[in-house]
């Protein structure tokens, strides 16, 4: 079976795709808050799909780490604004120590290919 990997580089790819799923890496984007930083990062998730030949309504998985679980509210503004016109996918959310200190979400996909 052929992988694909989209946006390599010398740590990891943005997405590798195995068959009929796609991976994507963990994404974090810069922004002053939570609300900004998950817009971002839902954008870029949208982003990389499309170019696997995917979309956010086929996700499969998500995991979503926080810097500080007090944002979980704040986040999940987003995101259910965000899958509101999808059926969501399976999901996690857990808090972590992020690359750096800037980040306060990073979310992780796994999805199929439509």
């Amino acid at each position: 079976m052929t992988i694909t990997r989209i946006e390599p580089g010398k740590r990891m790819s943005q997405a590798v795709i195995h068959g009929d799923t796609i991976y994507l890496s963990g994404q974090c984007e810069e922004g002053a808050t939570v609300t900004e930083q998950t817009q971002a990062v839902l954008a870029e998730i949208e982003r990389l799909l499309a170019e696997a030949g995917s979309s956010k309504a086929h996700m499969l998985m998500a995991q979503i780490w926080l810097a500080d679980m007090g944002d979980f509210a704040e986040m999940n503004a987003v995101w259910d604004a965000w899958v509101a016109d999808i059926t969501p996918p399976a999901r996690a959310t857990g808090e972590s120590k992020l690359a750096t200190p800037d980040y306060k979400v990073e979310i992780i996909v796994t999805a199929a290919k439509a």
